[in-house]
């Protein structure tokens, strides 16, 4: 759809969800809820509004009064188009968001794998939202920002340390950039955690994929947006590799599924995959963290 179109089914799907409230029409209503995975290709901001716009709005994950962590990926001391962090433009908007729907306090975090200063600079992250109101961003490293705490669903890791805010928040968003990794074979949602605890050394000695299961169970987000406007397509999670030029951006309360769609969306390591050829994808779907059987599920796409 281009915009003008993407406004009018707004307008039908405001239309099909009153006359289905009113019982007068539930084949329409039920045509119009929200989808199970929400796709927009277009500009970084334009695309994170519209994707989580298709879910039915931020204002279904996040209520008045709220506090929020956003964690978008911001390890690497890179500016956007190297895809080795989240694009500032879906981070920014993401927080705007949030705070249109009343978040009272709204923290952008991640344990970077450089120097923390360096990452909020030239990730271009901290100066893209530094005028919101109500918003921090903040890269985390020191042990006194982390506290243990069990995992009681854990199999191969029962506890970690884990960043207080985190854990004090009443809404995670998980805001990946699209990325290979050489250990997990992608990068996204799920993967994207371990930037939230101090131990991460522990998962690769323990199992990567078994325990990025176990840290999600511990905090799973309560919205995935995935930012694939670029792609890191080889040589992840730093790079630099092939960068594929996307434009889309994937949501969905679902994070299995937001993470199976994107795999199965683009090229990795110069081949195609499905979302079960990624064992923790895999495992997730099978311990019922979300799901990864995409062809079950319904997929809303828009072109702006």
């Amino acid at each position: 759809m281009q915009r003008r179109e993407f406004l009018k089914w707004q307008m039908r799907g405001a239309l099909w969800l009153s006359a289905g409230a009113s019982g007068l029409a539930p084949s329409l209503a039920r045509a119009a809820q929200a989808p199970n995975i929400a796709v927009a290709k277009g500009d970084p901001a334009a695309a994170a509004r519209a994707a989580v716009e298709m879910l039915g709005g931020m204002s279904t994950v996040v209520k008045p009064g709220q506090r929020v962590v956003i964690k978008p990926n911001m390890s690497f001391a890179d500016p956007p188009e190297y895809a080795t962090n989240t694009h500032p433009l879906v981070v920014r908007e993401l927080a705007r968001m949030c705070r249109e729907a009343g978040a009272a306090d709204i923290r952008i975090l991640d344990n970077p794998l450089r120097s923390a200063d360096i990452c909020m600079e030239r990730s271009g992250i901290r100066a893209a939202c530094q005028d919101l109101p109500e918003t921090s961003v903040r890269a985390l490293q020191e042990p006194s920002f982390f506290v243990e705490e069990a995992i009681p669903k854990g199999e191969a890791m029962t506890s970690n340390r884990f960043m207080r805010d985190v854990l004090r928040a009443d809404v995670l968003i998980a805001a990946p950039v699209a990325k290979s990794h050489s250990g997990a074979g992608v990068s996204l949602s799920m993967k994207g955690m371990m930037g939230l605890i101090y131990e991460r050394g522990l998962m690769h000695r323990r199992g990567l994929h078994e325990t990025i299961v176990d840290l999600n169970t511990r905090i799973p987000a309560d919205l995935a947006v995935v930012d694939a406007t670029r792609v890191l397509s080889t040589n992840g999670p730093q790079g630099p590799g092939r960068v594929l030029r996307e434009n889309t951006v994937i949501a969905s309360r679902d994070f299995v599924a937001a993470d199976a769609y994107t795999v199965g969306a683009f090229e990795w390591w110069g081949r195609r995959m499905r979302p079960e050829q990624v064992k923790y994808i895999r495992l997730a779907h099978q311990r019922g963290l979300g799901r990864m059987d995409i062809e079950n599920l319904v997929v809303r796409e828009v072109s702006l």
